[in-house]
């Protein structure tokens, strides 16, 4: 059996849908769901640990440790953490991702750069990159001031689509870029600035087709630069 209080808890750290849950582990719809009356496959327990950063024996009750690192880490003596404290920095430390470029919070332009032997880069953790691919963009303009200023950078979770109120960053006319608050409705979504001097960019559902209007990446962190 699976703990479905367990995976709920996690989902509601992330505010995702079992819906989307659902989508990021390639599981039909009603899934997760089902797994109050049957027992889930392996394969398909492990796609769900996988995507949300956690094993499978946490999922399923066997362990009360998020994953085999925190279980070892655990039974280790306050000397061996001490000795090992460097080593445990760098695991965490982890997995380097390139910083593509600038993306304008204001009016759309180019903004995705390809990486070169100029590009900067910036460090997350091993458990987050297990979670999907990651990229960096450095922020120009002021639109999404306070929250974001500009030359932040913002760490991205590659993605085709995000839940309403995500901070993510789009595509416009094909090249454009843009970081923004996504708004959906039934007719089409919004993309909406923090800072309310800008007005909002409202798309039809024919204009994100026809433009075309494209999700590239969820915001999941914006790290300041003093």
């Amino acid at each position: 059996m699976v703990r479905i209080d367990r995976i709920n808890e996690l989902l509601k750290q992330r505010k995702w849908s079992r819906r989307k849950l659902e989508i990021e582990s390639n599981l039909g719809l009603g899934t997760i769901s089902r797994w109050n009356k049957f027992n889930p496959t392996t394969s398909s327990i492990k796609k769900v640990a996988d995507v949300l950063g956690v094993s499978t024996a946490y999922l399923t009750g066997d362990s009360d440790y998020m994953s085999e690192q925190d279980a070892v880490i655990a039974k280790w003596t306050e000397e061996q953490k001490e000795g090992l404290s460097d080593e445990v920095r760098r695991i965490e430390a982890g997995i380097r991702i390139p910083v593509l470029g600038e993306v304008p919070c204001g009016i759309p332009n180019t903004a995705i750069e390809l990486v070169d032997e100029n590009s900067e880069w910036e460090e997350i953790s091993e458990k987050l990159a297990r979670t999907g691919n990651f990229f960096g963009l450095q922020v120009k303009g002021d639109s999404m001031s306070p929250r974001i200023q500009e030359g932040d950078v913002l760490i991205v979770k590659q993605q085709e689509d995000a839940e309403n109120g995500d901070i993510v960053i789009a595509k416009v006319n094909g090249d454009d870029a843009c970081c923004k608050r996504l708004l959906k409705y039934k007719d089409g979504i919004t993309l909406q600035s923090l800072n309310p001097i800008y007005d909002p960019m409202y798309f039809s559902n024919a204009d994100i087709l026809n433009k075309p209007v494209k999700i590239i990446g969820k915001v999941v962190e914006n790290r300041q630069k003093f």
